[in-house]
């Protein structure tokens, strides 16, 4: 058995306490999200990672609040976008206004400048807004009148939508889904964290008592940590075998893109660094392959089947992935 853990790298102890820190971070947001650690897991790894999510679920399981959860753990500026059919390109980014006084354009930034941007039913709005995010979450930065504005560090966009068969929704493009590092479903609780919501909730508010237990600096300190863990050749490898069945599977029509291939690697890394190892494993891939990569699939016609459209692409994968063998 190849031995894929490496020597060196970062030590252990700096390993731990990133963990440690990561470990504080879900708790507090567990107090809130009841019942569902893996979807927190992935979210805090989607934020270590750089990334952009997005949370796509029927109404009312809890997609906002888990945004809000995560905003009020964090000491960040934080603002919310709610995205609504007559929203306009200026209402997000921002626009020059004419000051009569001076004589001169003054920029006005928009919400799109915060650390951490709810986008909260980013697929009810118009494709012209929604390209309003594509610059911002690309490149960190957007461009008015020729003016490039930067956006603050950290900056992670955190989107909600319902499923695209639901009334009154637009269907986000594929170069706006490709922007998104990992697409998350909540799922209904089970009945006893269902109880437990009521009953945090019989008195009042938990968000109310929320108290941030990691800073903007903090957030910058452990992506920089994601990015020293190690990826052995033979996980790489694996990574791509998948990527390549992907472009060449006749139930696709569209692949993982080469973006979709770095968000994974870099997906791997911050999870690997959540579980306290300066080191990926094989299970890390396979544990990240769906929420990184099915909401970039798009399924031929062809093999279209009485499943949504999402789930027909995560059933693609899961059968790409039993014909890709895991390195040992």
């Amino acid at each position: 058995m190849r031995n894929l853990r490496p020597a060196g790298i970062r030590s252990d102890s700096v390993a731990a306490n990133s963990a440690e820190r990561v470990e504080l971070l879900q708790s507090t947001i567990e107090r809130v999200i009841r019942g569902k650690p893996e979807v927190v897991r992935l979210a805090l790894v989607t934020l270590l990672a750089g990334g952009h999510l997005l949370i796509e679920d029927v109404p009312g399981v809890g997609k906002t609040t888990l945004a809000h959860a995560l905003a009020r753990a964090l000491d960040c500026a934080f603002q919310r976008i709610q995205f609504t059919s007559d929203l306009l390109p200026s209402d997000v980014i921002g626009l020059s206004i004419y000051n009569q006084h001076d004589s001169l354009f003054e920029w006005k930034p928009g919400p799109i400048f915060a650390n951490i941007v709810l986008a909260d039913e980013i697929n009810r709005t118009t494709p012209k807004t929604q390209s309003a995010l594509l610059e911002a979450m690309a490149e960190r930065h957007v461009t008015v009148e020729g003016v490039t504005h930067p956006l603050p560090q950290p900056f992670m966009v955190l989107a909600t939508q319902n499923p695209i068969e639901h009334h009154g929704t637009y269907p986000l493009p594929e170069s706006q889904l490709d922007r998104f590092m990992l697409r998350l479903r909540i799922g209904y609780p089970g009945v006893a964290d269902e109880k437990l919501i009521l009953r945090d909730r019989e008195h009042a508010e938990p968000l109310d008592d929320m108290q941030p237990v990691m800073s903007a600096q903090d957030i910058l300190e452990l992506q920089e940590a994601v990015s020293e863990v190690s990826v052995d050749d033979a996980i790489v490898d694996y990574l791509m075998r998948i990527v390549a069945a992907t472009r060449s599977s006749e139930m696709l029509d569209l692949g993982v893109s080469p973006r979709g291939t770095l968000s994974l690697f870099r997906a791997a890394q911050a999870l690997a660094l959540t579980e306290e190892r300066t080191y990926c494993l094989p299970d890390d891939v396979k544990r990240l392959v769906v929420p990184v990569f099915a909401h970039r699939l798009t399924v031929s016609s062809r093999y279209s089947s009485a499943m949504r459209r999402s789930e027909e692409a995560e059933a693609v994968l899961l059968e790409i992935m039993k014909t890709i063998s895991v390195p040992l």
